[in-house]
C-alpha cells in the first residue's frame, strides 16, 4: 500500500511538469502508450470510436483534453468546437454527450463569461437530446464549479456535474445539491491533494464512494437525482447494483461510465446485461497531464504500459 501511494504521488507530481510534458509528448513510444486510452488526437478519431461502440449498446462521452487556458480568447474557440461536436453527434444519431472542464471555458479569467459559454453549450445539448457535463478539477476549483452548476441548473435542467469521492468535503457538497434534483457523475478523484483535503488511502476513498453512491441511489428512488457511477472497480459496482435493486432503482435509473480502453469487455458485459453504460472518449493533443493521472489511478498500469511498448 505504501509503495502504491508513493508511486501515485510521483505520477501526479509528474503530471504537473510542463518541462516533462514537452519532452515526452514528442516521443513515439509515448504516443504508442497513450493509444491504449485514447483512439486518437482528432475529433474524427473520437467520433469513429463512438460509432464503433454503438452496436454493443455502449454510449459515449466525448471530451477534448486541455485545461487552464492561457488566453481568454481561447475559450471562445473551445465553445465553438463543442457546439460543432454536438451538431456532429446529432447528425450521426449517436447516444453521446460532451464533458467540459470549466477552465477550458475561461473560468480562470471570468466566472460570468464561463457561465455564458456553458449556457450556450447546455442549450445546444438539450436541443440535440443530450446532457451537458461539467467536469470537476482540483479542489481549488470546487466552490466556483458548484456555483456554476447551480447557476446553470436553474435554467437548463439537463446538466450533469462530476463529484470526487476522495475529497473530504464531498458529502456536504452532495447534500447541498440534492434539492436541485442533480445529475451527478461520482468518480474517485485523480488530482494531487493534501491529506487534509482528500483521503490519501484507497480504502477510505472506496468507503466514501459507496456511501455517496448509496445516498445518490436513495435520492434516485425518490426521483430526486440521476446517479452516474464513474468507476472501473467491478467489485464496488456489484455492490452498487445490488444496492440499486434493493431500493427499487431500475437499470434506467442510473448509469455506469468508464474510460475508453479500460475494462472494455466488462463494459460490453454490463451493457448486454441491461445496464446503461457510456464510455468516456478523450481526444486532443494536450494529453500528458490527463495520461499521467490515468496511470496514477492504478500505478500497476505503468508496468503494463511499459510491456505494451516492447516489440513483439
Amino acid at each position: 500500500m505504501a509503495n502504491s501511494s508513493f508511486a501515485r504521488a510521483v505520477l501526479l507530481r509528474m503530471s504537473k511538469s510542463r518541462w516533462l510534458a514537452e519532452r515526452v509528448m514528442t516521443r513515439s513510444f509515448a504516443r504508442r502508450a497513450v493509444k491504449k486510452f485514447m483512439p486518437g488526437e482528432e475529433l474524427t478519431d473520437a467520433l469513429a470510436a463512438a460509432t464503433a461502440l454503438a452496436p454493443d449498446r455502449l454510449g459515449s462521452i466525448l471530451t477534448k483534453l486541455g485545461e487552464n487556458l492561457a488566453n481568454p480568447a481561447d475559450a471562445d474557440a473551445v465553445r465553438a468546437h463543442y457546439l460543432d461536436v454536438l451538431d456532429q453527434i446529432a447528425r450521426r444519431g449517436l447516444d453521446a454527450h460532451i464533458s467540459v472542464k470549466p477552465t477550458q471555458l475561461g473560468l480562470d479569467f471570468s466566472s460570468d463569461r464561463c457561465a455564458e459559454h456553458m449556457e450556450a453549450l447546455a442549450r445546444r445539448a438539450e436541443a440535440t437530446g443530450s446532457i451537458f457535463w461539467i467536469d470537476m478539477e482540483d479542489s481549488s476549483y470546487v466552490d466556483r464549479t458548484l456555483e456554476l452548476y447551480r447557476r446553470l441548473k436553474a435554467v437548463q435542467p439537463k446538466v450533469g456535474l462530476a463529484l470526487q469521492a476522495y475529497l473530504r468535503r464531498t458529502p456536504q457538497d452532495l447534500k447541498s445539491l440534492l434539492p436541485l434534483n442533480p445529475i451527478v457523475r461520482l468518480v474517485k478523484g485523480a488530482y494531487a491533494e493534501p491529506a487534509h483535503v482528500a483521503f490519501p488511502a484507497k480504502r477510505d476513498t472506496d468507503f466514501a464512494y459507496y456511501e455517496l453512491s448509496s445516498q445518490l441511489l436513495e435520492a434516485a428512488s425518490q426521483g430526486r437525482a440521476l446517479p452516474i457511477f464513474g468507476t472501473h472497480d467491478l467489485t464496488l459496482l456489484d455492490r452498487i447494483v445490488a444496492k440499486a435493486q434493493s431500493l427499487g432503482v431500475g437499470d434506467g435509473g442510473y448509469e455506469i461510465h468508464m474510460l475508453y480502453g479500460i475494462r472494455m469487455d466488462a463494459q460490453r458485459r454490463l451493457a448486454a446485461a441491461g445496464r446503461k453504460v457510456k464510455c468516456l472518449i478523450s481526444y486532443g493533443n494536450a494529453w500528458f497531464p490527463w495520461y499521467m493521472r490515468r496511470l496514477a489511478e492504478r500505478p500497476a498500469n505503468v508496468w503494463f504500459v511499459m510491456k505494451s511498448m516492447l516489440p513483439g
